[in-house]
């Protein structure tokens, strides 16, 4: 389990947070078998977002997602999180690998590539607001702090690090926003980033000093000072993270009704039933002849071209055709003929 924490420095001139995702980023590179880069990459984005949950977001209910579309080799990665602790997140291509940088570290920005980095917050009643900015290095950390800068006009100091064994295990994983409120003098702002310019890696100090002694070098000679979230409601002094998806066997279920009955019935044929692979945390569902066959008396669809018109989902959504004039030209029915008498 992943924890993060939050804080003021300098007399409240600057806000904190941090988190150690270890166990998270392991849990990903798990279930989807990610080269070491690829776990670099990919956890560096599942920190950045559960980070940026906490910064953005202003109710439980609201998520951030987090999209680094590059050209490299890595086909992109996709990170979500929300402040009830819960991330999640994927790869395009697991395998891809660069070799290492100059320095022996891992090159993630190699990659990942050149793009732009989308940011996705969806809020309590699910209102969407999406925003990009180009990729400034592909190295993440970089990249969401010209994120901060240009899309929500906060100036922010970001660390990202993933640090990967010989065998591949996530040895440690984590990152730290620093946000520089408007009111903070240039001594404040000088002193951090003399600090900022004696850190060899976040992960480094992780492994020597703990989640919280990494952050008080970091803010060192800054006051620092911990909010108790105990007071906030968590039963510990840190918000828990855990990777976590919101896929079900009734949602990849559901996910096979936009197959035609002549698509599932060949699904039947050729491979006994079907399989459904949720790309977000690699989960494997399957599905047999029966419950395949058992949908089609659960929707309606167009007599003509067989265009799915209605289903309702197991979780009780209702899915509709989103037009009085189906695509053949037909009039959408969304209730099913009476029977003849």
């Amino acid at each position: 389990m992943g924890r993060l924490v939050r804080g003021l420095a300098a007399e409240g001139r600057l806000r904190v947070l941090a988190a150690e995702t270890t166990d998270v980023v392991e849990e990903a590179r798990r279930r989807h078998g990610t080269s070491p880069t690829a776990t670099a990459a990919l956890g560096r984005a599942l920190t950045g977002a559960a980070l940026l949950a906490f910064l953005l977001s202003k109710s439980p209910r609201e998520r951030v997602t987090l999209i680094l579309d590059g050209d490299g080799p890595l086909g992109g990665v996709v990170a979500e999180a929300g402040v009830d602790g819960a991330v999640r997140g994927y790869v395009k291509n697991p395998a891809a690998e660069a070799e290492l940088r100059a320095d022996g570290k891992l090159n993630v920005g190699a990659l990942v590539g050149a793009g732009e980095l989308r940011v996705i917050r969806v809020l309590a009643a699910g209102e969407q607001f999406d925003s990009s900015v180009p990729l400034v290095s592909g190295e993440v950390a970089e990249d969401l702090a010209h994120y901060l800068w240009q899309s929500e006009q906060i100036p922010s100091a970001v660390l990202l690090g993933v640090r990967v064994a010989p065998g591949g295990r996530v040895e440690a994983a984590g990152g730290l926003v620093i946000q520089v409120l408007p009111d903070a003098e240039e001594e404040i702002l000088a002193r951090l980033e003399q600090n900022l310019a004696g850190i060899r890696g976040f992960t480094d100090l992780l492994v020597e000093r703990g989640l919280e002694g990494a952050v008080e070098r970091v803010l060192a000679g800054l006051g620092l000072e911990w909010t108790d979230l105990r007071s906030l409601g968590y039963a510990e002094d840190a918000v828990p993270l855990r990777f976590a998806c919101r896929c079900s066997r009734e949602k990849a279920l559901d996910a096979l009704a936009y197959f035609s009955p002549e698509e599932r019935e060949a699904m039947i044929r050729e491979d006994g039933g079907a399989e459904v692979i949720c790309h977000w945390c690699g989960e494997v569902y399957r599905f047999s002849p029966e419950e395949l066959r058992a949908l089609g008396a659960e929707e309606v669809r167009c007599p003509d071209c067989g265009e799915l018109w209605y289903k309702k989902r197991a979780d009780g959504v209702e899915i509709a055709y989103p037009e009085a004039v189906c695509r053949c030209g037909r009039p959408v029915e969304t209730e099913p003929d009476p029977p003849s008498a």
